[in-house]
C-alpha cells in the first residue's frame, strides 16, 4: 500500500481555493472592463447628444428633431409656399416629398441623374443640373408641378406626391407625412414658438443686407429695416411674423443669428434647448446677428 505523504490534501485544498480566488478576480476584472467600456461609449453618446447642433420642432402634439442643414432647407421650401400664397398643405406635401427623396438635403448625387432636394432629373424636364441644385429653383419647380393638379390641397399626401414625382416607391412618402406636417405647420407660422435650435457658437455672421435679400427672395418679405448687426421686419399678421421668425431661427446657423424676437417673445442662441421666452406675440420681428 502506498505511503500517504503528509500535508498533500491540505496543499490540494489550498490550491483549489487559490484557483477559485483567481477566477473570481478575473471575472471581476472582466465585469469592470465591460462596465467601464459601456460607460465610456454611453458617456460619448451622452456628450454627442448634449453638444451636437440640433433643431427641435413641435406642433399638434408631435415632436421631431433635425440637424441645422435639414432645418435650413426645410425653411426655404416652406418660405416659397408662403411667397406663392399657397395653402400650408402645399408645404406639407413638398416637405414630405423632400424628406423621402433626400432627407431634406441638397444632394449632388442620386439614382441615375437624380439631384437635389427632390431628386429631380434633368432628363425628365426639371431643369439643368445646375438649376436643380439651386434649392429655390428646385422648390419652385416642385410647386409648379404640384399646382397643376386640381384638388391637391385636399388630396391624400402620398397620392399627390407620387403624381408629381412618379417615384419607383410610391408608398414610401406615407412614412414621412408626420415630419412634413410638423415642419410645414411651424415654418409657415401656424404653430407659434414651435421651433428651437441648439447651435454652436457663432463663427461668422452674415450681413443684415444678405439676410434681408434672402428673406425677400424666399418669402417675398420686403418690409425690412436693417442696421449695424440687426434687421427688423414688420409683418401684416402674427402668423406672418412667426413664419419670418422661425425661418430665421431655422437658418440661424447659416446667418450667425444670436437672437430673434417676436413681440415680447425671444429665442436666444445662448439659451440652448430652452426655446422661446414667454410673453405677448406681435407683428414685429427683430433679428440680431453675430
Amino acid at each position: 500500500m502506498p505511503t500517504k505523504r503528509p500535508g498533500t490534501a491540505a496543499a490540494r485544498s489550498r490550491q483549489r481555493v487559490d484557483v477559485r480566488r483567481r477566477r473570481r478576480r478575473l471575472a471581476l476584472l472582466l465585469v469592470l472592463a465591460v462596465v467601464v467600456t459601456g460607460g465610456w461609449f454611453g458617456a460619448r453618446a451622452l456628450v454627442r447628444s448634449v453638444v451636437s447642433p440640433q433643431c427641435t420642432i413641435s406642433a399638434a402634439g408631435m415632436k421631431e428633431t433635425f440637424d441645422p442643414e435639414q432645418t435650413a432647407n426645410a425653411a426655404l421650401i416652406a418660405a416659397l409656399s408662403v411667397k406663392r400664397n399657397l395653402p400650408p398643405r402645399a408645404a406639407t406635401i413638398a416637405l414630405t416629398t423632400a424628406f423621402q427623396e433626400s432627407k431634406i438635403r441638397n444632394l449632388r448625387f442620386g439614382d441615375r441623374d437624380s439631384l437635389g432636394l427632390f431628386q429631380q432629373r434633368p432628363s425628365q424636364g426639371w431643369g439643368t443640373a445646375a438649376q436643380i441644385l439651386d434649392p429655390v429653383h428646385a422648390s419652385n419647380a416642385f410647386y409648379d408641378a404640384l399646382t397643376r393638379y386640381p384638388g391637391y390641397a385636399t388630396a391624400d399626401i402620398t397620392t399627390i406626391a407620387q403624381q408629381v414625382q412618379k417615384s419607383g416607391y410610391p408608398e414610401a412618402y406615407r412614412d414621412h407625412e408626420g415630419q412634413g406636417r410638423v415642419l410645414a405647420s411651424t415654418l409657415t407660422g401656424h404653430s407659434p414658438a414651435g421651433l428651437t435650435c441648439r447651435l454652436d457658437a457663432v463663427k461668422g455672421a452674415a450681413t443684415p443686407q444678405r439676410v434681408a435679400r434672402e428673406l425677400a427672395d424666399q418669402m417675398g418679405v420686403s418690409t425690412v429695416r436693417s442696421g449695424d448687426g440687426f434687421l427688423t421686419v414688420t409683418a401684416p399678421s402674427t402668423t406672418a411674423a412667426w413664419a419670418v421668425a422661425q425661418w430665421t431661427v431655422a437658418r440661424a446657423d447659416l446667418y450667425g443669428a444670436t437672437k430673434v424676437t417676436v413681440g415680447d417673445r425671444a429665442w436666444q442662441r445662448s439659451s440652448g434647448d430652452q426655446g422661446w421666452s414667454s410673453g405677448r406675440d406681435g407683428t414685429t420681428v427683430t433679428v440680431s446677428l453675430g
